[in-house]
């Protein structure tokens, strides 16, 4: 029992390292400390929504906890250009969600999702959008359809990556790559203009912007954000 016990701790001792270790080696840094809000405000203010807490080691917008100070997107206090955004989310049931990246953060525009691109987070059967074509979990939101669609079921843990480098965009669930485009270009504008964001002065052009986790008034977690910066 004694030497069980003792493999037990040692397997369990080399996992935790060997995981810590390979995050290290990988160059990221944790934008979420599993503990505190810090590193992230509300969008255009300098505070974090009562409706953001941190509930068993992940953020989670609560919409029956805003108070008078709200809840509203969360974004990073950093901006960034050219990066690889991991982290894992879960939805209630009919929840949306979404991560927004290349905010920029201005009073003259209202909302995040004003000027970056979205990967959409949802809860596919049960919400409205998950009938809308582009509106699905992994999407590359009113602009590309995911080429599969590996979400997990809801109230499980997904694990999503965005990649973004020198206009490459790579969006990857559960291990799935589901889109693949580059910014900035002509197809890029077309996409734009084919969209909702057409008329949307800023959409989708800033090269460098904050990373946005949405407030859609609706329960969702975030944890295990991470992320690292390319050049």
């Amino acid at each position: 029992m004694k030497q069980f016990l003792l493999s037990t701790i040692l397997v369990a001792t080399i996992g935790f390292g060997a995981t810590a270790q390979t995050k290290k080696e990988k160059g990221f840094t944790a934008l979420f400390d599993g503990k505190t809000t810090k590193g992230w405000h509300t969008y255009n203010k300098t505070t974090v929504g009562s409706a953001w807490e941190v509930q068993d080691g992940a953020l989670h917008m609560s919409p029956t906890k805003k108070g008078a100070d709200g809840g509203g997107d969360l974004v990073s206090d950093k901006a960034y250009s050219n990066f690889h955004l991991k982290l894992e989310w879960k939805v209630a049931p009919k929840a949306n969600s979404g991560v927004i990246f290349y905010v920029h953060e201005d009073p003259k525009y209202g909302q995040t999702y004003l000027t970056g691109p979205e990967m959409q987070v949802l809860d596919n059967d049960g919400h409205p959008d998950g009938k809308i074509t582009k509106h699905r979990a992994g999407d590359l939101y009113d602009m590309i359809k995911s080429t599969s669609e590996p979400v997990k079921p809801v109230g499980e843990w997904n694990k999503a990556e965005i990649i973004s480098n020198k206009g490459k965009l790579t969006f990857i669930l559960n291990g799935v790559k589901v889109v693949n485009t580059t910014m900035w270009d002509d197809n890029w504008k077309a996409l734009i203009a084919g969209s909702k964001f057409a008329k949307w002065e800023g959409f989708g052009t800033y090269k460098t912007g904050k990373i946005a986790l949405q407030d859609h008034g609706d329960d969702v977690w975030y944890k295990n954000i991470m992320i690292k910066e390319l050049k």
